[in-house]
């Protein structure tokens, strides 16, 4: 009890000292998250705990709780280095996208071209697929779900792998059927990036990635970090805390190997988020944009999972892998991204919403801390109060705007004739002009005159919805144009909103 009064001792650090250190705007509002962060610290027995947002680009608030060690019982601070296990996986992915792109490898390539020790490999059946490099990015290559052994395969030796696949592997399944997490797999992915760029697999990491995003603290060997900056890991055990072994750099650190902390780990987010939307401005980052987010392609093999975190109500989500990172529609935060880190003495997640241009993480020193439940629940605080920024409105391309303006000159007229010239060919087919009349004579009694002037929403440049007001009630409708140049109105729907 001692121990535990000395750490609920520890001031909590928010946000705002550290906006004002980087000389950052910070909306003290963002620390609501904070009671959400130190009750799960409290009831998850972990050490130590940092948190962080991100919102277009800067790290406008961090919390911290704890210590980094039972011993110095230093504070944990936003300079404190944890080991954030898996989440290592979306940096492996993204370099090797990027030596994809510079001609050095092939996602649909064979990866014994690249890994000459598993063409010897013995496969599961007769027709059994070669496993590709996507295979493993998308964790569709037949190996067996691996976390508890994989893990502790960290610092195995270059040479002990090399015979680990020069023996062979069982597999689960036959590759390209399913889904199943595999450490095994993004092992091997190292082992290409290593052969393809002709540099060991942390140097080629840090040249690609950590070096030109300024995260100079992150890297592979932890203990090479200064002692007083290292959150050590914990295992919560018999009603007490363990000081977990530290795993050194090995062949399995494309895994779950890097070592970061919250201030260099927003760099990274903020560098992903930054590749969303699509736009026409120069691409001159360290990776291309589309390249980044290639990290959303999953396998196709979808997985239906309950929303992490305890805020009700639940939201099941249809889930894929992408590369490096899980990919779900959420029904109130909409497109997210986001991967956990497990590790013996270390939790962590990170949750990206790419629409609003906002990241949450957190890192914790406890072996395998659900630090994921404390990162979704901050993030739908935030969002139910109106504090996570909105999704990027789709532009209004001038073909749609083009097409609205002639929808509202048909209600007017009660005519699609009228704008014959901006309908495709298949539009009186699908529904004849008299049918056309008939339907708009019998909205328009129902509602009367509306104001077709709102500005629609845009869904793609070639679809859209919009909302009328109108004397009796309001309209909704919806309209899709065709793939022809220029542009023409595909399908129209309008229909009088229910009470």
């Amino acid at each position: 009890m001692r121990l535990l009064r000395m750490l609920w001792g520890v001031p909590l650090a928010i946000g705002a000292a550290l906006a004002c250190a980087q000389g950052e705007p910070q909306p003290d509002a963002l620390a609501m998250t904070d009671p959400i962060f130190r009750d799960f610290a409290l009831d998850a027995h972990l050490p130590g705990l940092v948190w962080g947002v991100v919102i277009e680009g800067r790290l406008v608030h961090v919390g911290t709780f704890g210590v980094q060690d039972l011993e110095s019982r230093r504070p944990v601070s936003a300079d404190t280095l944890f080991r954030i296990a898996s989440m290592t996986k979306a940096f492996t992915a993204l370099t090797l996208l990027r030596l994809r792109d510079d001609g050095r490898v092939r996602l649909d390539a064979p990866a014994e071209q690249y890994v000459p020790q598993l063409r010897t490999w013995h496969y599961p059946t007769a027709d059994s697929p070669r496993i590709r490099v996507r295979d493993l990015l998308n964790h569709a290559a037949g190996f067996v779900t691996d976390d508890p052994w994989g893990d502790r395969q960290t610092p195995l030796p270059e040479a002990d792998f090399t015979r680990l696949l020069e023996g062979g592997v069982p597999f689960t399944r036959a590759p390209e059927t399913a889904y199943e997490y595999s450490n095994l797999g993004f092992a091997i992915l190292g082992r290409i990036v290593t052969n393809v760029s002709g540099h060991p697999y942390p140097d080629t990491i840090a040249t690609t990635l950590l070096r030109p995003l300024g995260m100079d603290s992150s890297g592979f060997v932890a203990d090479a970090a200064p002692r007083e900056r290292r959150a050590l890991g914990y295992r919560w055990e018999n009603d007490g805390w363990r000081l977990e072994p530290t795993l050194g750099p090995g062949a399995f650190g494309a895994m779950g190997g890097l070592q970061t902390s919250a201030r260099d780990y927003a760099k990274w987010v903020s560098f992903l988020l930054s590749a969303w939307p699509p736009r026409d401005e120069a691409d001159s980052g360290i990776v291309k944009r589309a390249t980044v987010r290639e990290l959303a392609q999953g396998s196709n093999f979808p997985t239906l999972r309950s929303r992490p975190g305890r805020s009700a109500p639940a939201c099941r989500q249809a889930a894929t892998y992408g590369m490096g990172m899980r990919v779900a529609i959420d029904c109130d935060l909409g497109f997210t991204l986001s991967h956990s880190g497990g590790y013996p003495g270390y939790g962590s997640h990170v949750l990206l919403l790419p629409a609003r241009s906002t990241a949450l993480f957190a890192f914790a020193n406890r072996t395998y801390a659900p630090v994921a439940t404390a990162v979704w629940d901050a993030a739908l605080a935030l969002q139910k109060a109106g504090l996570l920024p909105g999704e990027r409105p789709t532009p209004v391309s001038a073909a749609l705007a083009d097409a609205y303006a002639s929808i509202g000159g048909i209600y007017r007229a009660g005519d699609v004739q009228v704008a014959a010239d901006k309908l495709a060919m298949n539009f009186l087919l699908d529904r004849s002009a008299e049918n056309w009349a008939r339907t708009l004579r019998r909205l328009r009694d129902q509602v009367g005159e509306c104001s077709v002037d709102a500005a629609p929403r845009a869904t793609g440049a070639l679809s859209g919805e919009f909302l009328w007001q109108c004397e009796h009630g309001r309209v909704q409708g919806s309209m899709e144009l065709a793939p022809t140049r220029p542009p023409r109105i595909q399908q129209l729907l309008l229909e009088p909103v229910a009470p």
